[in-house]
C-alpha cells in the first residue's frame, strides 16, 4: 500500500480505513470480473482527491463472482481490526438496480434506529458506500457496462473482534462496521471516538431513552449503570471527550443528561476543561485546595500528590469538596450544554464507590 508524498512523516505513521479497504477490493474485483484481470496494486481516488494504492492479497475469479481480499493497515494506530482481511465478492445485479450492498462473514447488520443507516442493512456506513459506488461507476464507464453489482463486504473473524468494539451497544449484530469518511487512519484520532459518542447517542433517541449517562471510564460507567439501572444504550462512553459529547447533545436533546467520572477528571470539568486528556492540562491543585474554604487543609491539600491525595486530606478534615467540585463540574458542563435539561454531574471514587453529585436544571 502506497502513502500519499503528501503526509508529514514526522507523524505517526497513517493509515487506512476499512471503507477504504472495502473500496479497493470492490474496484479490483469489479475490473476482474468484466476483463478477466484484476488490477493489482489497485488505486482509488479518496474523498480528499488523494489516489492511494493497495496491494491484493488474495484474488478468486469466477464465472458470475469475483473476489478480492486486502489486508488492512491502520498504520501506527491502536485499531482492532489492523492486520484483517477486508474482502469483497462482487457479483452482477438486476438491471437497473445500481449497487447494492450485502453483509458477509464479520460484517454486522443494523438491528436498532438512530444509525445512519436503516435498521435490516449492513453495517456499511454512508461514506464507504458512497467510495464504492463512485469505484464501481469509474470501472462501469471503463468497460460501457451497466454498474448493477452486489457488493457483498466480509471480515473473516470480524465477529469476534466487534466484541472489542461499541457495536453491540449501537445495535450493529453479528460483526464490525465499515467505517470511514476520509478513507484516511490518523493514529489516536479524536474523531473516530468522538463519532461514536455522536452514534451513541443517536441510537439512544431513536429507542426513546429519557436518560442518558456519559463516562470517563469503566469504574463510573459501571457504577452509573448500577446506580440507576441504566440499560446499555443510556451509556455513553464518552472518555476524555465531555465537550464532544455536551456540543452534540445541545443539538440533540435528551432529558436527563449524567456525567461520572472519578476524582481527577471531574476537578478538570470542575476547573473549565471539556477536553479532560492529560495533554490539555492538569489537575490544578491550587485549584482543589481553595474549594475547601479552609486555609489550613488547603495548604496540606496543594501539597498533595494527586487529587485523591488532596480528596483524601479533606474527608480526613470532614471537609467535603466533592459537592463543591461536582457543583463547578455542573457550571462547565452546563455552559456547554446550553439546552433546557437536567443536568448531573456524580463523582465516583477508584472503586466505583459514590463521592458526590449535583444535579440541577439547565435554563
Amino acid at each position: 500500500m502506497a502513502i500519499p508524498d503528501t503526509f508529514d512523516p514526522s507523524q505517526l505513521r497513517r493509515g487506512w480505513t476499512t471503507g477504504a479497504c472495502a473500496t479497493a477490493a470492490a474496484k479490483s474485483a469489479y475490473a476482474a470480473l468484466l476483463s478477466g484481470h484484476f488490477p493489482d496494486p489497485v488505486s482509488i481516488t479518496l474523498p480528499s482527491g488523494i489516489e492511494v494504492s493497495f496491494a491484493l492479497a488474495q484474488s478468486k475469479l469466477q464465472a458470475t463472482v469475483a473476489q478480492v481480499g486486502i489486508i488492512k493497515d491502520a498504520g501506527d494506530d491502536p485499531d482492532v481490526t489492523h492486520g484483517a482481511m477486508i474482502i469483497a465478492r462482487v457479483s452482477q445485479g438486476p438491471a437497473g438496480s445500481g449497487v447494492t450492498f450485502k453483509a458477509g462473514e464479520g460484517v454486522g447488520t443494523v438491528t436498532l434506529l438512530g444509525l445512519p443507516l436503516a435498521v435490516g442493512e449492513p453495517a456499511i456506513n454512508p461514506a464507504p458506500r458512497a467510495m464504492i459506488r463512485a469505484a464501481i461507476a469509474q470501472i462501469a464507464a471503463q468497460h460501457h457496462a451497466s454498474g448493477d453489482v452486489i457488493v457483498e463486504i466480509s471480515i473473516p473473524g470480524g465477529e469476534k473482534l466487534a466484541q472489542r468494539t461499541l457495536n453491540g451497544r449501537l445495535g450493529i449484530v453479528g460483526g464490525l462496521s465499515i467505517l470511514g469518511t476520509t478513507g484516511i487512519v490518523v493514529p489516536f484520532s479524536c474523531a473516530a471516538w468522538i463519532n461514536s459518542i455522536h452514534r451513541g447517542i443517536d441510537v439512544a433517541r431513536g429507542l426513546g431513552v429519557k436518560h442518558i449517562a456519559g463516562s470517563t471510564g469503566n469504574t463510573s460507567e459501571q457504577a452509573i449503570q448500577k446506580l440507576y439501572n441504566l440499560p446499555d444504550q443510556a451509556l455513553i462512553d464518552m472518555g476524555d471527550f465531555v465537550g464532544g459529547m455536551l456540543k452534540y447533545l445541545r443539538k440533540s436533546p435528551i432529558e436527563k443528561v449524567t456525567i461520572a467520572g472519578g476524582m481527577g477528571k471531574m476537578t478538570k470539568l470542575g476547573q473549565g476543561l471539556l477536553d479532560l486528556h492529560s495533554r490539555r492540562g492538569d489537575v490544578d491543585l491550587n485549584w482543589l485546595a481553595a474549594q475547601s474554604g479552609d486555609s489550613e487543609i488547603a495548604a496540606a491539600m496543594r501539597a498533595a500528590n494527586s487529587a485523591k491525595h488532596a480528596f483524601e486530606i479533606a474527608a480526613a478534615a470532614q471537609i467535603d469538596i466533592g459537592t463543591s467540585v461536582a457543583k463547578k463540574a455542573w457550571e462547565t458542563a452546563a455552559a456547554a450544554l446550553q439546552n433546557p435539561a437536567t443536568l448531573e454531574i456524580v463523582i465516583f471514587d477508584r472503586d466505583g464507590g459514590l463521592l458526590a453529585r449535583y444535579e440541577a436544571e439547565v435554563h
